[in-house]
Parts: structure tokens; sequence; C-alpha cells
């Protein structure tokens, strides 16, 4: 013989309930945080790191101010300038937009943005020294 249980009746909770009875839950998800750190700041940490290590390496460029400005005043016949060379004032600006928006990217990541920033860096500081730039930090860029 086969028992037959007693058709019960579900009741539903009110809408205002969450699961299991209890009120609304928070979100998961909590609103976006600032991040920790701006593009300008990170411009700035790796064109200070890069200068530093430019510095410490060629005595010649010890007493070089190493600056950041957001745009060159003007394009010149080349385009737009990724930074300029003050050898008399001793002074080299580099350009922290025409670098980051016009410098095409393989891969992009913050790896080699950075990378990208330090090119320039050594660049600039290459034609400061009117030198090649690998000639400025070669076991720098020895990877294998």
């Amino acid at each position: 013989m086969v028992r037959r249980r007693a058709a019960t009746r579900s009741v539903r909770r009110p809408a205002r309930h969450g699961r299991h009875g209890r009120e609304d839950r928070s979100p998961v998800v909590r609103p976006p945080l600032l991040p920790l750190e701006t593009r300008e700041e990170r411009f700035d940490f790796a064109v200070g790191s890069a200068a530093e290590f430019l510095r410490s390496a060629w005595p010649e460029l010890r007493d070089v101010s190493f600056e950041v400005g957001a745009m060159p005043p003007a394009s010149d016949d080349d385009g737009i300038p990724r930074w300029t060379i003050h050898p008399d004032e001793q002074r080299i600006v580099l350009y922290r937009l025409p670098i980051e928006r016009l410098s095409h990217l393989h891969r992009e990541d913050d790896l080699h943005r950075r990378m990208m920033i330090e090119g320039a860096v050594f660049r600039a500081a290459a034609e400061y020294l009117d030198r090649d730039p690998w000639d400025l930090g070669p076991e720098r860029f020895r990877y294998f």
C-alpha cells in the first residue's frame, strides 16, 4: 500500500524579506573605489625612476633636471614633440600627453606602458648627451 502525504500549502513570505526570511541584504559589489594612484602619478614615478637610474650611471646627467609637462607649447616640422631639450639650462622636459597618447603599444598593460615611458626618458637623455639610447644602459635591456 502506498501512503500519500497530505498536500500542504507552501506559505509565501512577504516580498520585503530576502532569503531565509531575513531583511534585504547589502549588495555584494560595492561602489568602485577611487584609484590608488592616477595616470599622472604613475607617469611621474616612471620618469623619476628612469631619471634616477640615468643620473647614477652618467655623471653628465647628475645636475640635469627632468621635468614633466602636459603638452608642448607648439608642434614643429616633425609633428608634436614628446620632449624638449634645454642644454643651456640643464633641463629636459618630457610631455606626458603626447608620450601616452601618440605612442603605439602592441600590448595595453601597465608593464608596456611603463617601458614606453622609460624609453622616452632614455631617448631624451640620449639626445641631451648626443649618444645612442642603447649606450646609456645596455645592462638594463639584457633580458636573456
